[in-house]
């Protein structure tokens, strides 16, 4: 896509983006680099961008540089005269760093994980865009967004650039995964590489320390963009849609830490510098002109292990766009003790989209969906697994404990609605 709504700040209700239990729905739109679409968010949003060498975005940064230099010295020019010395207090000293409540600072916690971050370049189909990408084994395998390296999906050249270099070293797709919008490179020819250290995703909670590092804006490749916040939601589902494709990412980790086009497939890092989440996604404005503010998703890392094995096999997910109508959530503690289910796992619906074949099944906000087709699913990631390969107009039967009871039923699969 070629322009890009700049990440916004977390509202009280984020229900306008991305809330499962909320019963009004706001659509919002939102881009990636590749192609102009738009991300909505019921309890939905967005890929998060990667840059577009077609994008205005270079040109604006350059104007608005410009304007500040060009502010700053008519100020200085145009101010008065005067002969009285001037006294000002300097303190020579290394400026305090924020400290994250892991005991790490922010910079300490950059240096340790910086060499880990590289910055993708995709040519293909036409096109040129950028992205982030992390080192995940020391002979060079890449975790980064399948949105990123789409263009290079039928033929095109991926590079990556390390942290603190301008090389550009060529690499190899090894697998994709669009459902899930997680894709697996290659470094040719490497040995010996630093490598990130997955966290505990599962153990989040909302309020934890979070940086995030990315390629923002394709500014430079080899010189990431830091920014810092905090977890502000979990479980969110997200809607991602394209003109030519619409994924639904389930269990989203919501962050208020600055997140803009070029930072998709970068690492979201907790209080240690372990990586709990990859950038994805990243909410804009609405139907009328209001902006959210601060609203960024990030693909949990216990979601992306899950899939790394087939693809490090080299395998590639097709999704063929079926659709549930529900967004859900995985069971955990806190939902369990919520609405007091007795089963130790499942998935929570959070909420059901109103026209949709759940909606017309009679799925329920609250059903804890436990099995489908006779297959225990125990994680969003199952159900998502499940849906992709199918198609729409397919039929599922769901096994749901409704409260004490056990309900079965058939729900038939549709496309992802207009303008979700």
């Amino acid at each position: 896509m070629s322009d890009f709504p700049q990440t916004p700040e977390t509202p009280e209700s984020i229900e306008s983006v991305v809330d499962l239990n909320t019963p009004e729905t706001a659509h919002i739109p939102v881009t990636d680099a590749t192609e102009q679409g738009s991300v909505t968010a019921t309890t939905s949003v967005p890929y998060l961008p990667h840059v577009s060498q077609r994008s205005p975005w270079v040109g604006r940064i350059a104007t608005v540089v410009a304007a500040a230099l060009v502010g700053g010295l008519a100020g200085h020019f145009s101010a008065p005269r005067t002969t009285s010395a001037l006294t000002i207090a300097q303190n020579n000293a290394q400026p305090a760093a924020t400290t994250m409540a892991g005991g790490l600072s922010i910079p300490a916690l950059v240096s340790r994980v910086d060499k880990t971050i590289v910055g993708i370049d995709v040519k293909g189909s036409g096109s040129e865009d950028q992205g982030t990408g992390m080192i995940i084994t020391p002979d060079g395998l890449v975790l980064t967004n399948n949105h990123v390296i789409a263009a290079a999906s039928q033929g095109g050249t991926i590079t990556v650039t390390r942290v603190g270099t301008t090389k550009a070293l060529s690499a190899t797709l090894v697998g994709t995964n669009p459902a899930n919008d997680v894709a697996l490179l290659r470094i040719d020819n490497a040995h010996n590489l630093p490598a990130v250290t997955f966290g505990n995703s599962n153990a989040l909670l909302v309020g934890d320390n979070v940086v995030a590092i990315g390629n923002a804006l394709g500014l430079a490749l080899g010189t990431p963009t830091v920014t810092s916040g905090i977890v502000s939601a979990l479980g969110r589902t997200v809607t991602a849609s394209s003109s030519s494709s619409s994924e639904t990412l389930n269990g989203m980790i919501q962050t208020d830490a600055a997140i803009n086009p070029g930072n998709s497939g970068g690492p979201l890092l907790d209080a240690q510098g372990d990586v709990i989440g990859m950038n994805t996604a990243v909410a804009g404005t609405l139907a009328d002109g209001t902006s959210a503010q601060n609203i960024g998703f990030a693909i949990p890392v216990a979601t992306i292990e899950s899939l790394l094995p087939k693809l490090k096999a080299g395998q590639s997910v097709v999704t063929h766009g079926a659709f549930i109508g529900v967004e859900i959530s995985t069971l955990t503690a806190a939902l369990q003790a919520e609405y007091g289910y007795t089963e130790s796992a499942g998935v929570v619906v959070m909420s059901v989209i109103a026209g949709t074949g759940a909606a017309s099944a009679g799925v329920k906000q609250g059903d804890l969906i436990i099995a489908i087709d006779g297959q225990n699913v125990a994680s969003d990631q199952d159900v998502s697994s499940v849906v992709s390969a199918l198609r729409p107009g397919d039929t599922i039967h769901a096994t749901i404990m409704r409260g004490t009871k056990k309900v079965h039923l058939d729900i038939t699969l549709g496309h992802v609605p207009n303008g979700f």
